[in-house]
């Protein structure tokens, strides 16, 4: 039986943090699929479409082939129904994503009781970094490139330069 692992978020844009989390669950499980969602409690409007971000995210994982790239603006837990997954892949980069993580698992697991949550620890190196954090960084003037994807990067610099 094959074990399907979905590993939602906004990618906006894509981090190694990410990425590192997306490598490691194909590791895992036989099928990954990244799903590209919105984040509602996100303010203001996203860096990149959710077409690009899709498309970057492939990018970056072309030669995992047991990972898919889609996206998706309903709830997780119905898309994992729709899926047959058996799983959510969550990182948790620190015990302050715990609280917020843990209550949307419970809530997943209420509205379909055939999905598991797992909790996946950041890499140390990987501890620090958010979306949000790279894109304060690039906008002061700070070199990002050590924390993005080289598949990606001057793409995502060249984006966040401009707003």
């Amino acid at each position: 039986m094959s074990k399907i692992a979905i590993c939602p978020g906004s990618f906006d844009p894509i981090t190694k943090g990410h990425l590192n989390i997306i490598r490691r669950s194909a590791k895992i499980f036989d099928k990954v699929i990244v799903v590209v969602m919105s984040n509602y409690r996100k303010t203001g409007s996203s860096l990149f479409s959710v077409e690009e971000r899709v498309e970057l995210i492939r990018r970056c994982t072309f030669d995992l082939a047991n990972v898919e790239v889609d996206s998706y603006m309903g709830l997780l837990a119905e898309y994992a129904r729709q899926k047959n997954a058996d799983v959510i892949i969550k990182g948790l980069r620190a015990v302050s994503d715990f609280e917020d993580e843990f209550q949307q698992a419970l809530a997943n697991k209420s509205l379909n009781p055939d999905v598991e949550t797992v909790f996946m620890a950041a890499s140390a190196e990987n501890m620090f970094l958010s979306s949000s954090v790279i894109k304060q960084i690039c906008q002061l003037g700070g070199d990002v490139t050590p924390f993005l994807p080289p598949e990606v990067s001057s793409e995502i610099i060249s984006k966040l330069r401009q707003q």
